[in-house]
């Protein structure tokens, strides 16, 4: 997508192995390109949040792995390189399933080959990203589309949580995906863009990618959701997700929950956008059986922020001494989820695994075992 006016992507590969990303923790008061070029790079940029959402965590596991097998390409080194990667964010199922599919693709070679095949399977990761993405992109504006006929020359309005944008992916992301495709149409389309305490990458992220698209935004506080709802100024949620289960449960930044209850009371639609590799066909109950992260409690106590005098800076917000929570995920179930838009079309919760189970690209990723409790690959 587009950062003052020039196609970006948020990671690319350059010499030997390292990649360049755009370091998310200083957006949108800065555009840095950090390079890693080492295991340890990849892992903090990953735990740091430097890079985040769940389809851009697992094209950059697949290419810290492809780079620590340059170092050491025997089956420890695999495994060991694979285990560390996994550590560092339990929710989205996306990091296990690349870590998985990167691992099942070298492990039959000798060691000499497997760094070559590994960056390989990274750059395929990565395209097809791009592409589910923009898949993803075509099949939800036909719902933005039959929104835009019932508003009678109205913007249709849309409420997004948290950051689903080409910054979680590749390119064009997955909520947002959508939208892009919608405006690239001609449809008149207004984002009420939540700001998603603590780290607030709606406020900090979407509002971002989605002025530097001109596409037509407002930043809200989280909790004004259900007010618009109310009040007739929201057409549809567009959402993304960490993890799915078969069942389609949905799990994404917290406070996505309060707004599927808010959106099932007011008989707004109510749409999950994720690709298929994002479902975990191993697990029913999403309540009980996604790991929620638990994040610093330095996350709520303290903000960053842009000072008067043009310097970033981080302040206390909380009452000193207080303890803090840091839950990242919540999960709606999928009784409040109107629909799921992946890159091969739509669904209603109940059919997941009957329309897609199946797939030859699904059923990779099922068979490879990828869940939380594998995540060790």
């Amino acid at each position: 997508m587009l950062i003052d006016g020039r196609r970006t992507r948020t990671i690319r590969p350059v010499a030997n192995g390292a990649v360049e990303i755009i370091d998310q923790t200083r957006l949108p008061h800065e555009v840095a390109i950090v390079t890693l070029a080492t295991l340890e790079d990849f892992v903090r940029a990953i735990a740091d949040m430097q890079v985040r959402g769940a389809p851009l965590i697992g094209v950059t596991a697949a290419f810290g792995l492809a780079l620590a097998l340059r170092a050491d390409p025997s089956d420890q080194g695999l495994a060991s390189a694979a285990a560390r990667l996994a550590t560092t964010r339990p929710t989205a199922v996306n990091l296990a399933w690349a870590l998985r599919r990167v691992t099942e693709a070298v492990r039959p070679l000798s060691p000499s080959g497997r760094a070559d095949a590994a960056f390989s399977e990274a750059i395929a990761i990565t395209e097809e990203d791009v592409a589910a993405c923009r898949a993803i992109g075509e099949h939800g504006a036909t719902l933005i589309a039959a929104a835009a006929r019932q508003q009678s020359g109205a913007p249709v309005n849309i409420l997004t949580h948290c950051n689903a944008g080409w910054l979680a992916t590749v390119d064009w992301g997955t909520a947002l995906a959508p939208i892009y495709v919608a405006a690239e149409r001609g449809i008149d389309v207004h984002v009420w863009v939540d700001e998603t305490r603590p780290r607030n990458q709606g406020a900090a992220l979407t509002a971002f990618e989605l002025g530097q698209q001109g596409v037509a935004h407002t930043i809200i506080a989280d909790n004004v959701g259900g007010h618009l709802m109310q009040h007739g100024m929201v057409d549809l949620c567009l959402v993304g997700a960490d993890r799915v289960t078969r069942v389609g449960d949905a799990a994404n930044k917290i406070g996505t929950y309060l707004k599927a209850l808010a959106a099932r009371d007011n008989g707004v639609p109510f749409h999950v956008a994720a690709p298929i590799s994002t479902i975990d066909w191993k697990l029913s109950d999403g309540v009980a059986e996604i790991a929620i992260e638990e994040r610093d409690s330095r996350e709520v106590t303290y903000m960053t922020g842009r000072t008067a005098d043009g310097a970033i800076a981080e302040v206390l917000i909380a009452a000193p001494g207080s303890a803090a929570a840091n839950y990242a995920f919540d999960v709606t179930p999928a009784r409040l989820i109107t629909g799921f838009i992946t890159e091969r079309g739509t669904s209603p919760p109940g059919e997941l695994a009957a329309r897609w189970a199946a797939d030859a690209f699904t059923a990779r990723a099922a068979t490879a075992g990828v869940t939380g409790e594998n995540a060790e690959c």
